[in-house]
């Protein structure tokens, strides 16, 4: 057994030695610029990103042209809405979210509205599941774009994308999704799902730190994109710099091998979840599922220990790596806003605690942190108690 066990992976993955081998070449002898065509090694190079180009472009059934690669979701999502928000600021002035959306999402659309924007931040259910009716009803004559995450990244619910595409495409609005955690993970479809921007990272996948992509659509309707970095006019002037190879092609091969056993690895992770989620309520009935058991990532398990706090459960496992939501929002001492938009008051959100298995978690490791969880969640509730 290892010294940790990693139940950590929508902060990151590690990354799969194939995706490293397939990109250790491109930092030694194909080493070329991308955009030096005019000779052999950058000829090498724009051959590896077109290849990768393509294979992103058909895991989400959309057309080359139509992927600009990026440093990451982040990214993506900056230049996804504020793209969008000041090229098409002659038709309105108003976008549509939801409360549980990343951090990502939720500053870049605080920074539209120092611009003099207008947000809806649409409410959800307990589940976290928002209302496609709730989408409708927000839309004004002045809403230019609707932004909704596809997969929660603390709670792993998994939103009705395509009843919301199908709104948003019959009242002519750019529909936005950040894909970052269902990517590889799900099927997406961009033109059943009537997604017209939509962003990515490689790290969740298994790929390296430091590249993504936007998805935006370039044909029925043709989105257009203000510049948010000036250069060199990269990426058919939607993104400048130069391009990350060796990044690039280990996020084409990262979504290459997740679509070969994305079924398969869905289901044996559902079945580890499961056991995780049905073993500790077992010895510790009190504890609280957060989302939906249903509509939900195979893999996310995020629960509530009533009267303990997360972090004393967490620094008291030294052998798991675990978090209490998000890692971009880990620093915050807040209560999660997730969680307490699903309802939970603020005693309860600090007792929230995620789970997350990946395509390295075993089963003789789950075994081991289910017994770790129960003996140290058993131990803080006899200290709590005065025992």
């Amino acid at each position: 057994m290892k010294d940790l066990i990693y139940l950590d992976n929508q902060a990151t993955t590690p990354i799969d030695p194939a995706v490293l081998s397939a990109m250790l070449p491109y930092f030694r002898e194909k080493f070329g610029n991308a955009a030096s065509v005019h000779h052999a090694y950058g000829r090498e190079g724009k051959e590896a990103v077109e290849r990768s180009r393509r294979f992103l472009a058909e895991s989400i059934r959309s057309q080359p042209r139509d992927i600009i690669f990026s440093s990451g979701a982040t990214e993506s999502i900056n230049l996804a809405i504020k793209g969008v928000c000041n090229k098409y600021n002659s038709k309105g002035r108003h976008i549509i979210t939801q409360q549980t959306e990343h951090k990502a999402v939720l500053d870049t659309c605080a920074s539209i509205e120092k611009a003099g924007w207008s947000v809806t931040y649409l409410p959800v259910d307990s589940d976290g599941l928002v209302s496609p009716d709730s989408v409708l009803n927000a839309i004004g004559k002045d809403t230019v774009m609707v932004s909704i995450m596809h997969a929660n990244n603390e709670i792993g619910t998994i939103q009705p994308l395509t009843d919301i595409g199908a709104i948003c495409r019959k009242e002519k609005i750019f529909f936005m999704v950040d894909a970052c955690q269902s990517f590889g993970k799900l099927d997406i479809d961009v033109d059943r799902m009537k997604i017209d921007l939509l962003a990515a990272t490689a790290h969740k996948i298994y790929g390296p730190k430091g590249i993504g992509f936007l998805y935006a659509r370039q044909k029925d309707p043709k989105v257009r994109l203000e510049m948010q970095m000036d250069g060199g006019g990269h990426e058919r002037g939607f993104r400048s710099g130069t391009l990350p190879v060796p990044q690039i092609v280990g996020l084409g091969k990262a979504i290459e091998l997740c679509l070969k056993t994305k079924d398969e690895e869905s289901q044996r992770l559902k079945i580890l979840r499961d056991l995780m989620l049905e073993s500790i309520q077992e010895v510790h009935p009190d504890v609280i599922l957060n989302g939906s058991l249903e509509q939900r990532l195979a893999h996310n398990l995020n629960l509530c220990f009533p009267g303990l706090e997360a972090e004393s459960i967490i620094m008291k496992m030294k052998t798991i790596a675990c978090s209490t939501g998000s890692a971009c929002s880990s620093a915050n001492l807040e209560p999660s806003h997730v969680i307490k938009a699903i309802g939970r008051d603020s005693e309860i959100a600090h007792s929230a605690i995620r789970f997350s298995l990946g395509r390295f978690t075993t089963k003789d490791e789950i075994h081991f942190a289910i017994q770790e969880i129960n003996r140290t969640v058993s131990e803080l509730k006899k200290r709590s108690r005065g025992y």
